[in-house]
Protein backbone atom coordinates (compact mmCIF):
# COMPACT_ATOMS: atom_id res chain seq x y z
CA UNK A 1 0.00 0.00 0.00
CA UNK A 2 1.28 3.27 -0.92
CA UNK A 3 1.09 5.71 1.95
CA UNK A 4 -0.12 9.52 0.74
CA UNK A 5 2.65 11.55 3.34
CA UNK A 6 -0.41 14.41 4.27
CA UNK A 7 -2.29 11.20 6.32
CA UNK A 8 -2.17 10.36 10.24
CA UNK A 9 -2.72 7.20 11.65
CA UNK A 10 -6.24 7.89 11.82
CA UNK A 11 -6.38 7.89 7.82
CA UNK A 12 -7.31 11.87 7.89
CA UNK A 13 -5.27 14.78 7.09
CA UNK A 14 -2.55 15.52 9.52
CA UNK A 15 -2.43 17.94 11.55
CA UNK A 16 0.06 20.52 13.31
CA UNK A 17 2.35 19.29 16.11
CA UNK A 18 3.47 22.13 17.31
CA UNK A 19 4.17 25.32 15.97
CA UNK A 20 6.01 26.93 19.59
CA UNK A 21 8.50 25.00 19.59
CA UNK A 22 8.69 24.30 15.95
CA UNK A 23 9.01 21.00 15.47
CA UNK A 24 8.89 18.37 12.53
CA UNK A 25 11.93 16.88 10.34
CA UNK A 26 11.18 19.35 7.64
CA UNK A 27 10.49 22.32 10.54
CA UNK A 28 6.94 22.93 9.41
CA UNK A 29 5.17 22.15 12.47
CA UNK A 30 3.93 18.90 10.79
CA UNK A 31 5.26 15.76 11.67
CA UNK A 32 5.29 14.98 7.66
CA UNK A 33 8.45 12.64 6.52
CA UNK A 34 9.93 11.65 3.39
CA UNK A 35 13.29 9.92 2.00
CA UNK A 36 15.47 12.13 3.94
CA UNK A 37 13.91 11.61 7.22
CA UNK A 38 16.24 8.18 8.31
CA UNK A 39 14.78 8.58 11.93
CA UNK A 40 10.53 8.90 11.16
CA UNK A 41 10.33 11.63 13.17
CA UNK A 42 6.65 10.79 13.34
CA UNK A 43 5.14 10.58 16.52
CA UNK A 44 3.48 13.49 17.94
CA UNK A 45 4.53 13.53 21.50
CA UNK A 46 3.94 15.71 24.73
CA UNK A 47 7.12 16.02 26.59
CA UNK A 48 7.98 14.65 30.02
CA UNK A 49 10.55 14.68 32.23
CA UNK A 50 11.05 11.43 32.17
CA UNK A 51 10.79 10.68 28.86
CA UNK A 52 13.39 14.29 28.46
CA UNK A 53 15.54 12.23 30.81
CA UNK A 54 15.22 8.82 29.05
CA UNK A 55 16.62 10.55 25.98
CA UNK A 56 19.17 12.60 27.50
CA UNK A 57 20.89 9.29 29.45
CA UNK A 58 20.63 7.19 25.61
CA UNK A 59 22.38 10.69 23.49
CA UNK A 60 19.45 12.21 22.16
CA UNK A 61 19.66 15.61 24.76
CA UNK A 62 16.30 17.38 23.93
CA UNK A 63 15.65 19.52 26.88
CA UNK A 64 19.30 21.60 26.32
CA UNK A 65 19.33 24.81 24.27
CA UNK A 66 21.37 24.83 21.06
CA UNK A 67 21.14 28.14 19.96
CA UNK A 68 23.71 27.87 17.31
CA UNK A 69 21.28 25.36 15.62
CA UNK A 70 18.13 27.56 16.98
CA UNK A 71 17.24 25.09 19.50
CA UNK A 72 15.58 26.87 22.93
CA UNK A 73 15.72 23.10 24.30
CA UNK A 74 12.16 21.46 25.08
CA UNK A 75 10.07 21.26 28.43
CA UNK A 76 7.49 19.09 30.08
CA UNK A 77 4.36 19.58 28.15
CA UNK A 78 6.10 20.88 24.73
CA UNK A 79 5.09 18.82 21.75
CA UNK A 80 7.53 17.72 19.42
CA UNK A 81 7.92 14.77 16.35
CA UNK A 82 9.62 11.95 17.81
CA UNK A 83 11.63 9.27 16.10
CA UNK A 84 9.04 6.61 15.67
CA UNK A 85 12.02 3.67 17.05
CA UNK A 86 12.77 6.13 20.43
CA UNK A 87 9.01 6.41 20.59
CA UNK A 88 8.80 2.76 20.86
CA UNK A 89 11.93 2.60 22.78
CA UNK A 90 10.47 4.97 25.52
CA UNK A 91 7.17 2.51 25.78
CA UNK A 92 9.03 -0.79 26.65
CA UNK A 93 11.39 0.86 28.97
CA UNK A 94 7.68 2.38 30.59
CA UNK A 95 8.55 5.99 30.17
CA UNK A 96 6.66 6.74 27.00
CA UNK A 97 4.65 10.19 26.37
CA UNK A 98 1.27 10.94 25.67
CA UNK A 99 0.56 11.13 21.48
CA UNK A 100 -1.62 13.02 19.41
CA UNK A 101 -2.86 10.48 16.84
CA UNK A 102 -4.53 13.19 14.36
CA UNK A 103 -0.84 14.31 14.36
CA UNK A 104 1.34 11.22 14.29
CA UNK A 105 2.33 10.59 10.75
CA UNK A 106 1.08 7.22 9.07
CA UNK A 107 4.55 5.94 8.49
CA UNK A 108 5.05 5.71 12.22
CA UNK A 109 2.66 2.87 12.15
CA UNK A 110 5.97 1.01 9.90
CA UNK A 111 8.07 1.01 13.47
CA UNK A 112 4.92 1.67 16.07
CA UNK A 113 1.92 -1.00 16.59
CA UNK A 114 -1.15 1.15 16.29
CA UNK A 115 -2.05 -0.59 19.45
CA UNK A 116 0.66 1.00 21.45
CA UNK A 117 0.12 4.37 19.76
CA UNK A 118 -3.63 4.27 20.94
CA UNK A 119 -2.51 3.21 24.55
CA UNK A 120 -0.65 5.94 25.01
CA UNK A 121 -2.92 8.92 23.02
CA UNK A 122 -5.08 11.40 24.56
CA UNK A 123 -7.10 11.64 20.97
CA UNK A 124 -8.10 7.90 21.31
CA UNK A 125 -11.97 8.45 21.31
Amino acid sequence: MDKDPSLNVLGDTLKSCSEDPVTGFFRNGCCDTGPMDQGSHTVCAIMTAEFLALSKYLGNDLSTPRPEYGFAGLNPGDQWCLCAARFLQAHDEGTAPKVRLASTHQRALDIVPMEILVKNALDAN
